[in-house]
Order: C-alpha cells, then structure tokens, then sequence
C-alpha cells in the first residue's frame, strides 16, 4: 500500500469518527441540554468539512503530480 493510499485511508477514517462524533454530540444535547455537547458538536461538524476539502484538494494535487 503506498503512502498516498495509507494517508487517503486516514484522513477518510478521520472525517467519518468527527461525523459520527459530532451527530453523537447534537443528539446527547438534545437529551441533556449541555451546552458543551451542542458546541462540541459543531466543532466537530466543521472538522468533518474541513477534512473533507482538504481530501478533495489531495486527491486533485496528487492526480496532477501522478497522472494515470
């Protein structure tokens, strides 16, 4: 497995356990009203759209740099 594929792999893994963690933040404040839990929530939402741009950036840099 090449590096390109092994970081691909991970950044992935990390944009769907910020999904999941921000959906399982906003549902326990809808439970609970901590506020903690709503704000941790949209940090985590936010993560999960920045690490989604910045795979689609890498994966258009690295079709430039290794075209197939």
């Amino acid at each position: 497995m090449s590096l390109k594929a092994v970081h691909i792999f991970f950044i992935s893994l990390a944009s769907l356990l910020t999904l999941g963690f921000g959906y399982w933040a906003i549902r326990d404040y809808f439970s609970s009203k901590n506020f903690l839990h709503l704000l941790l929530g949209i940090g985590s939402f936010i993560g999960t759209g920045i690490l989604t741009t910045y795979l689609v950036w890498f994966i258009a840099k690295m079709r430039k740099v290794n075209p197939r």
